[in-house]
């Protein structure tokens, strides 16, 4: 069976590539032969049983931003997810993933991909974790069958990507108590894999079986999300060897499934400190040539808990700039409990915003339209239409009727109220003009 990519190669232009071509406003003459190359993706398994909005990803589309939503083993509420799902899809988020790892995942899975007719990724090693827990009651008691088993279930289900942890090898597990790292190995995937090779001595199944995935992915054309298992989780910890050697890996692999016609993406950190995110961004592009970048952050500080969906996107707009393309979110929540269905639209609206500032620098002549709208909403005291055109136009609308104002009065809000600069110049022209017109008369 045909993917995009092979498609593409063919000259074909499908539904999807259709509708990503009229999104992004580019021809299918300029789309089709990046989707060839692999330098734009269009995630979209081909069983998915409901009709959903692709999105192109990668280089000269516009930055996109994924939501992480899911159980954990110590809070299964499928209901709670249900809502974070149907939030993530009202406030326009991009792609959404799946990482639950409590309860029966496949059933929650399954109903998260009915709720949400968006691009839907996965983690396939957190079903081969919980069927360690729930059957053996030691998450590593799990083949490398279960691993692949897994896989297979995900890719079945629908969804359009999967994180696999194909980067970290064997002999780099046994490196990584032998490397000085503040946080150690943050990736609750690349722990599981690195404990797992540790235990049985065994090559990572990811790799072993790699090629075994490929013939799968290509007939669901399933998007490989290459996984940094090996990603800092703290600022002090970035760009060590470690993080280094697994993107190499994860560059060849990457390059393998390309040439067997199977979209891939790479995902990036963690935590970076300001001064290194632009050149995380270049050195990642260094490696892994063109192929879509999908970064976590980053987080520029490791200090603000309650706050991280900011210290995250500050990151985030950086490498939006630089050349990230596709931003996965973080909530006020993140290193401190599962997000609740509001804090999935702040840390949504926060990416949103990154993304979009991000866009200002790379495709500006297409992004800066938005904001001259604005502009002139503003400038012309348009309450109206300045509420449409936020990228939250309920809360917008809620701070700015909380004194009793409300859209089309064309008054000042009362931040300056009588001082409101979009009067008083204009109200001092029109005095001039007065005075002057005056002492003509005399």
């Amino acid at each position: 069976m045909a993917t995009q990519m092979s498609s593409a190669r063919r000259g074909i232009a499908t539904d999807e590539m259709k509708q990503v071509a009229k999104d992004e406003d580019v021809t299918l003459d300029w789309l089709l032969p990046k989707i060839a190359i692999g330098s734009i993706i269009i995630p979209s398994n081909n069983v998915r049983p409901q009709k959903i909005h692709n999105v192109g990803i990668g280089k000269g589309m516009k930055t996109k931003v994924n939501v992480n939503i899911g159980t954990s083993t110590l809070n299964v509420n499928v209901e709670e997810e249900v809502e974070k799902a149907k939030v993530a899809v009202k406030y326009h988020a991009d792609t959404i993933m799946d990482l639950s790892d409590g309860g029966d995942v496949g059933s929650i899975r399954r109903t998260l991909l009915d709720t949400a007719p968006i691009t839907f990724g996965t983690v396939p090693i957190y079903e081969a974790y919980n069927f360690g827990v729930e059957k053996h009651k030691n998450p590593l008691d799990i083949t490398e069958d279960d691993y692949l088993k897994a896989f297979e279930n995900n890719i079945k289900d629908g969804v359009d990507y999967t994180t696999i942890h194909s980067g970290i090898t064997k002999e780099i597990a046994k490196r990584i108590f032998k490397v000085q790292r503040y946080a150690g190995v943050v990736s609750k995937g690349g722990t599981i894999t690195a404990a797992w090779m540790l235990k049985y001595d065994k090559e990572n199944p990811y790799i072993t079986h790699y090629d075994y995935m490929i013939e799968l992915a290509q007939k669901y054309d399933v998007t490989f999300s290459l996984g940094d298992a090996l990603r800092p989780g703290s600022i002090l910890d970035s760009h060590d060897e470690l993080q280094v050697q697994e993107m190499i890996n994860i560059g060849r692999l990457a390059k393998r499934a390309i040439e067997k016609d199977v979209q891939v993406m790479i995902e990036g950190p963690g935590h970076v400190p300001l001064n290194e995110v632009t050149a995380n961004v270049t050195l990642a592009k260094s490696m892994i040539g063109d192929v879509p970048y999908y970064v976590l952050g980053p987080l520029v500080t490791d200090i603000a808990s309650g706050h991280d969906h900011i210290a995250s996107a500050i990151g985030a707009a950086v490498s939006a700039s630089a050349g990230v393309d596709l931003l996965c979110y973080l909530t006020p929540s993140e290193h401190l409990a599962l997000p609740t269905p509001d804090e999935v639209k702040e840390g949504l609206i926060a990416y949103r915003i990154a993304a979009h500032a991000g866009d200002l620098v790379k495709l500006r002549e297409k992004s800066i339209k938005w904001d001259m709208d604005m502009t002139e909403a503003r400038r012309t005291l348009d309450w109206e239409k300045q509420l449409a055109l936020s990228i939250d136009p309920e809360k917008a609308a809620l701070i700015h009727g909380r004194t009793g104002q409300h859209p089309g009065n064309n008054v000042p809000c009362t931040m300056c109220g009588g001082a409101c600069v979009y009067i008083m110049l204009p109200k001092q022209r029109k005095y001039e003009k007065e005075e002057k017109k005056l002492q003509q008369a005399e």
